[in-house]
């Protein structure tokens, strides 16, 4: 589990008291989990500005500047105000670590992940936003976005990623997670699996708060777009939510029976649903609609305690929302495909909404991944989904895995030494190499054809850069 010493909320405290507490002038709604937080948050806070609610949104990381992780009703903090605040910010730091230095032992200051999550609160305090989403950074309990009094806590999904620091059993993750439930808040989970279902219903009946879940209290189906090579098209979901009090499988304050026996569609107590159907969605994949419905059960809740946010401003918001590398198509014939999965949960949900949604002659794949990650399991979920595989590294951290050592990886999987995944297939994917994301990217320029699918995916290091190449650098379209 994380280090106690490392991540100390009483640290984060006291540098936001320093700041005035701007986490206190702002309703604020919490999201945590392994995957689809950053997605569900983004959400949340589109249908808050379409609904007329001065609205912030912090994330983390970025993908070009450290100001996108602080915006307001979707436009990054302006370069001169973060300016401004890291004047205003520094000497309360600087105060910290002078006192931290004079601990016997010396204890340590703010941390960079701090530093930024007490900016971005300051930022969103001068701008007097009417509400603030702010997406958790690692695990949920000791992050430092957790000293907040929210709303409304979110928890997207439980699986395996960040390891070291949260435990090795998703049970361990869950608890982590659970971290951010405060008492009396509702709490929504998109967790379906049933031990860490099971941890999250037992912290928040030990909190004394009320339970959404999915599968048991919303749902939705999926209707994926087609043929997204040829032409945008969003894609859609149908919606449905047990309304009110004690819906079957909703606890109430306290409770906790140690699991559900969903077996249909939601319905409330008196028959009566809460149901949209047909809802445009900007993000692509049954993952994000699955976001989207838990992003739209927590409005639900907001709007039971008095939030106004019509149904047009929820198909708004979700209609327009812009998360950037999250299966982004970024060109056409040949498709482009962006994709910051970085680990397997996220790879397989990558490759399904592929399936769904692409009909190309081949698919090239441009992957790098980092050395804590399970490269191992991202690997077999795309066994046998491409034709050609172009390993490469990305520059900007140190923490890539070399190239080389990806290729050995393949051949493991292929139970031989020859450069393809699973040896004795004929549709088995080629592999080469490119030392740089500018060398994949000439390779994809050389190999590339107008009914080919080209997906950059393994990390959200090498997705920032070759987002960056591809918009200096775009494939010629072709006929």
């Amino acid at each position: 589990p994380n280090s106690e010493e490392a991540l100390k909320l009483d640290r984060m405290r006291e540098l936001l008291r320093r700041l005035g507490n701007p986490q206190e002038s702002m309703p604020i709604v919490h999201v945590a989990g392994t995957k689809g937080k950053g997605s569900t948050a983004a959400m949340i806070a589109a249908i808050f500005t379409a609904a007329g609610y001065r609205a912030g949104l912090f994330t983390s990381p970025h993908l070009d500047r450290v100001e996108e992780r602080m915006a307001v009703d979707a436009r990054p903090c302006p370069p001169e105000e973060y300016a401004e605040l890291v004047e205003l910010v520094r000497p309360e730091v600087e105060a910290m670590d002078r006192a931290a230095a004079r601990c016997d032992p010396p204890e340590h200051g703010p941390t960079y992940f701090e530093i930024i999550t007490a900016t971005a609160l300051k930022h969103f305090a001068i701008r007097k936003v009417e509400a603030a989403v702010l997406e958790v950074g690692l695990g949920g309990r000791l992050d430092s976005t957790n000293v907040c009094s929210p709303c409304l806590s979110i928890i997207t999904s439980i699986s395996f990623d960040h390891t070291r620091q949260l435990g090795e059993t998703l049970e361990s993750i869950a608890a982590e997670k659970a971290g951010i439930i405060k008492p009396g808040t509702t709490v929504i989970s998109g967790v379906r699996a049933e031990r860490p279902r099971e941890v999250i219903g037992r912290a928040a009946a030990a909190a004394g708060c009320r339970l959404v879940q999915l599968g048991v209290d919303f749902d939705f189906e999926y209707h994926p777009p087609r043929h997204l090579e040829k032409a945008p098209s969003p894609a859609r979901f149908d919606f449905h939510l047990a309304p009110g009090h004690l819906a079957p499988g909703h606890l109430a304050p306290g409770e906790y029976t140690g699991g559900s026996s969903y077996t249909g569609g939601p319905a409330s107590t008196d028959g009566r649903l809460v149901d949209y159907p047909n809802i445009p969605l900007a993000m692509l994949g049954r993952h994000q609609a699955a976001n989207a419905a838990v992003a739209l059960a927590g409005v639900e809740e907001l709007r039971l305690s008095g939030w106004t946010i019509p149904e047009t401003a929820i198909r708004r918001g979700l209609a327009e929302v812009v998360w950037p590398a999250r299966v982004e198509v970024l060109a056409r014939r040949p498709a482009v495909v962006l994709d910051a999965a970085h680990n397997v949960a996220s790879i397989e949900a990558l490759v399904e909404a592929l399936e769904e949604s692409f009909s190309v002659a081949r698919r090239l794949l441009v992957f790098a991944a980092t050395q804590d990650k399970d490269v191992g399991g991202m690997w077999r979920a795309l066994l046998g989904r491409f034709d050609h595989a172009i390993l490469t590294r990305y520059l900007n951290n140190p923490r890539g895995v070399p190239p080389e050592e990806l290729r050995k990886l393949a051949a493991c999987w292929c139970g031989s030494s020859t450069d393809c995944w699973c040896g004795s297939s004929t549709a088995a994917p080629t592999v080469e190499i490119a030392p740089t994301p500018a060398d994949a990217w000439d390779a994809v320029g050389r190999l590339a054809q107008p009914d080919d699918l080209i997906c950059v995916t393994g990390s959200f290091f090498l997705a920032a850069e070759m987002r960056r190449l591809i918009a200096e650098r775009p494939l010629s379209p072709r006929p």
